[in-house]
């Protein structure tokens, strides 16, 4: 078992959930001195999220058709 200065709270990785990589950066910088096998964990998942979030972004815009550039609107 790794030793750390200071117990942290699993709150930390709330952090990247809902920042994704930013957070994931910010709980790294923030508990990397105290508790650096969570700092590493809070990083990995800002990661993941983030390279599961772009996964999905273009799954989702290669289902849509293409989009007219007029919108058929005169004026």
């Amino acid at each position: 078992m790794e030793y750390t200065k200071k117990p942290r709270s699993n709150a930390w990785f709330l952090l990247p959930v809902f920042l994704g990589i930013i957070g994931g950066i910010i709980a790294f910088f923030i508990l990397r001195h105290d508790d650096p096998r969570k700092a590493k964990n809070c990083l990995y998942l800002g990661l993941v999220l983030m390279v599961i979030g772009i996964i999905f972004n273009i799954l989702v815009a290669s289902s849509f058709p293409g989009i007219d550039s007029g919108f058929n609107v005169n004026i």
